[in-house]
C-alpha cells in the first residue's frame, strides 16, 4: 500500500507502508560485497581495533589501556503493525551488536524517519516510546537522535557501548575444534512473512515476540571466558550468512547438523506451506555457493539456514570444554533455545550441512 492508497482517517498497517520488514531489508550480501569494493579504503588508525574487515557486529576504537568505545547502528522498516513492539524489535536488535562484542551499552541516539502526514503522530509516538521501553531495560539513556519524513517508516539506533579489549570478542577469531552454539531459535524471517499475510496465530506472534525483545545479555558474560573464541548475532543474513562471516574472517570451515537447530515452533510448516521472504533468495544466492547441503535437505531446510532473522540470537564458537559454561550462561539469562549446532573444522571457508 502506497500514499495513494491509504484510505482517510484509517490508520494504515506499518507492514503495508513498507516494501520489506526487520532485518529482511539489508542488501543482499553480494550486492554489498560489490558496493563497497568501489568505496576507497578510509584512515584506519591503530586504534581502531576492529573496523570493516571482516563484517564484524560493531566498530571497536581503544581509547586507554582497559577501554575500547564500541559503537554500532541498526534500524529497519516494520517487521510488525503494532507501533510499540515495532520500536522494541528494532531496539533490542541495535543494542543487540554491542552485546555480541562482549561489550555493554551506554546509550543510545534514535533514527528515525516516518511519513508523517500518512501516520498518525500518536503511532509514531508509539514506535518511539517501544525504544525506550528496551533501552530502558538495558539501563541505557536514549540521549538524542535524529528525524527525517521519509515515505516509509523507519526506526532505529545509534548504539555506543563500552568494552575491555582484553574480553572484546570478533568474528574472525574461531578455531578448529570449536563447538558452535547458537542462542535463539531461528525462523523470524518466515513468521513475519506469514504474518504479513494474515497467517499467523495469535501465539505464535506472541513467541516472535518474546524472541525478537529478548536482549542479548549473555554477550558481556560470554566474554570474560578464555574459551570464547568467537561470537556474531544472527540477524539479516540469516545463519549461514554470519557463520560464513565466521569462516571467512577465521579462515576455518563449519559443519552443522540441521536436526540440531533450534527453530520457532511453526517455521517449518509455514516454509511448506509457501511462507518466506525475499531476502532468504537474495541471501542464498549470495553465500549458497560456500554452503553443501547433505541428502535429504531440501528448499525448506534451505529456506530456513538462510531466513534473515531479526533481532536473533548469539552465535557462539567456543572450545569443547567450555561448552557447558556456555549454555549455562544462556540458561541463566533465560534463553531456553540455546543449542549447540555444528563445530569448526580446518578447510577453506565453506560450510557442510548435514
Amino acid at each position: 500500500m502506497n500514499r495513494q492508497q491509504v484510505e482517510p482517517n484509517v490508520p494504515p498497517r506499518l507492514t503495508q507502508l513498507s516494501h520489506g520488514g526487520g532485518c529482511g531489508c539489508k542488501i543482499a550480501p553480494a550486492v554489498l560485497e560489490r558496493i563497497l569494493a568501489g568505496v576507497a579504503p578510509g584512515i584506519i588508525p591503530p586504534q581502531l581495533l576492529v573496523g570493516t574487515e571482516t563484517s564484524d557486529d560493531a566498530a571497536v576504537y581503544q581509547i586507554n589501556a582497559n577501554q575500547a568505545i564500541v559503537a554500532t547502528t541498526d534500524f529497519f522498516m516494520p517487521i510488525v503493525d503494532d507501533p510499540h513492539d515495532f520500536g522494541r524489535i528494532a531496539a533490542t536488535n541495535a543494542i543487540s551488536d554491542i552485546y555480541a562484542m562482549g561489550g555493554t551499552p551506554l546509550f543510545a541516539l534514535a533514527l528515525v524517519g516516518m511519513p508523517v502526514n500518512v501516520l498518525p503522530l500518536t503511532t509514531i509516538g508509539a514506535i518511539l516510546e517501544g525504544g525506550s521501553a528496551v533501552c530502558r531495560q538495558a539501563g541505557i539513556p536514549i540521549a538524542g537522535g535524529h528525524t527525517i519524513d521519509s515515505v516509509e517508516p523507519i526506526y532505529g539506533l545509534v548504539v555506543i557501548g563500552i568494552v575491555n579489549p582484553a574480553h572484546l570478542k570478533r568474528n574472525s577469531a574461531a578455531r578448529p575444534g570449536d563447538r558452535l552454539i547458537l542462542g535463539k531459535a531461528i525462523g523470524v524471517g518466515v513468521y513475519s512473512a506469514a504474518l504479513k499475510k494474515d497467517a499467523l496465530h495469535a501465539v505464535d506472534y506472541e513467541t516472535m515476540l518474546a524472541s525478537t525483545t529478548q536482549l542479548n545479555t549473555p554477550g558481556p558474560l560470554l566474554a570474560c571466558l578464555d574459551g570464547v573464541h568467537a561470537v556474531t548475532d544472527v540477524t539479516g543474513f540469516g545463519v549461514l550468512g554470519h557463520l560464513t562471516e565466521i569462516c571467512r574472517g577465521s579462515g576455518v570451515a563449519a559443519r552443522l547438523r540441521f536436526q540440531d537447530l533450534p527453530l520457532l515452533p511453526r517455521a517449518v510448516e509455514l516454509v511448506e506451506s509457501g511462507f518466506k521472504t525475499g531476502a532468504s533468495g537474495r541471501n542464498w544466492d549470495s553465500y549458497g555457493s560456500l554452503v553443501s547441503l547433505g541428502d535429504g535437505l531440501g528448499e525448506s531446510a534451505k529456506t530456513l539456514l538462510s531466513d534473515p532473522q531479526t533481532s536473533g540470537g548469539l552465535l557462539v564458537s567456543c572450545a569443547p570444554e567450555s561448552v557447558t559454561e556456555v549454555l549455562s550462561i544462556f540458561l541463566q539469562q533465560g534463553f531456553t533455545h540455546v543449542s549447540v549446532i555444528g563445530k569448526i573444522v580446518e578447510g577453506e571457508p565453506g560450510i557442510t550441512v548435514s
